[in-house]
């Protein structure tokens, strides 16, 4: 049942890729065809909820004008598909991966993990995708990275592979002092003082609670 509705999500498509090249991309004429494609995929995964290909198509739903349509919700899904074993959407993943995420993007790709919004709840890739639009100045990412550190998430370690220094460093300190792993509120403190320094009011908030936390605890 599931690939009889990408079989006609898929036939929609054919028929947008038919004629798209004579028309506008947003051309009310393509949306009829459009929104069946986008029907059937969602009902396909409905269908069977484990089926790649649906979410696969439904990501590649992404290079139309869809109205409506959630570019982080379509880019989880893509990397749902590849981690699922689709071998177009892993090949379709690396291409993309070409170009950097910008911080927004990423910090809504963070908040449809978190919610779970279309996609299964997953909060290590909300936390990488906080972690990284951190990184590129995103405040708001910041705050929410630190707020899920401090209630005892962890990094995954995937966060630091993209800087060999600090992974070089990482495992030559595990390995002459056998450290265990950064204290989580040590790191929280560091999201809070990034949002702190773009200028987020809340970065603030969470610095000044978390001295005064400390101060009670060396007073006891």
């Amino acid at each position: 049942m599931a690939m009889e509705y990408i079989a006609k999500g898929w036939n929609a498509l054919k028929e947008v890729d038919r004629v798209i090249n004579y028309c506008e991309p947003r051309d009310k004429r393509l949306i009829p065809h459009l929104k069946t494609a986008k029907d059937n995929f969602e009902m396909a995964l409905e269908v069977d909820n484990s089926n790649t290909h649906a979410r696969y198509w439904l990501s590649r739903l992404l290079k139309y004008h869809v109205p409506g349509q959630c570019k982080a919700i379509g880019a989880a899904l893509l990397v749902e598909a590849a981690d699922m074993g689709d071998a177009d959407a892993q090949y379709e993943l690396g291409r993309n991966l070409r170009i950097e995420l910008q911080p927004d993007a990423l910090y809504l790709l963070g908040a449809v993990y978190l919610t779970g919004d279309c996609v299964k709840k997953d909060i290590a890739s909300a936390l990488w995708c906080f972690h990284r639009a951190s990184e590129k100045g995103h405040a708001v990412a910041a705050i929410a990275c630190g707020s899920l550190l401090i209630r005892g998430y962890e990094l995954p370690t995937s966060v630091t592979k993209f800087n060999l220094e600090n992974r070089r460093l990482s495992r030559k300190l595990k390995k002459e002092s056998g450290e265990p792993k950064c204290n989580p509120i040590q790191l929280a403190r560091e999201q809070f003082e990034n949002a702190a320094k773009l200028g987020n009011d809340l970065g603030f908030r969470w610095l000044k609670r978390l001295d005064d936390e400390e101060k009670r605890f060396l007073a006891t």
